[in-house]
């Protein structure tokens, strides 16, 4: 694994970290105790938070190591600051309810899309030179 690929893919360790922390602080700060998920609304958006952050995380991760294995590396890595940049700004986003999610979603979601064209694009061009 290229160093850029390894340190993008622990920064979204610590990134997925830090939004663990948030949904604990919110539960102490909130009184709800688990494994309960609802409560008051600043809970319930630190929960989301963590949710959405996972899921993304879980098609991102994949699609960052397929990309940089078959393709340019230096693309992937670039492509994986976008979207971990991205995540930090829509965490922050999202904790603020008078703050708009949508543009750094949108962003997040297209560096996925990028990466999984380039894993696309580079398992082709192997096969084809099989």
């Amino acid at each position: 694994m290229h160093p850029l690929i390894g340190l993008i893919t622990l920064l979204t360790v610590v990134l997925l970290m830090a939004c663990m922390l948030l949904v604990a602080r919110a539960r102490s700060r909130y009184q709800v105790k688990a494994p309960a998920t609802t409560g008051p609304e600043g809970f319930e958006r630190m929960l989301r938070i963590q949710a959405n952050s996972n899921e993304s995380a879980l098609m991102f991760l994949p699609a960052l190591w397929t990309a940089a294995s078959f393709g340019a590396v230096w693309l992937s890595a670039t492509l994986g600051a976008v979207w971990l940049l991205s995540r930090t700004w829509y965490i922050v986003a999202y904790a603020n309810p008078a703050r708009s999610r949508g543009p750094a979603y949108t962003l997040s979601f297209v560096a996925v899309l990028g990466l999984v064209l380039q894993g696309l694009w580079g398992i082709g061009w192997t096969l084809v030179l099989a």
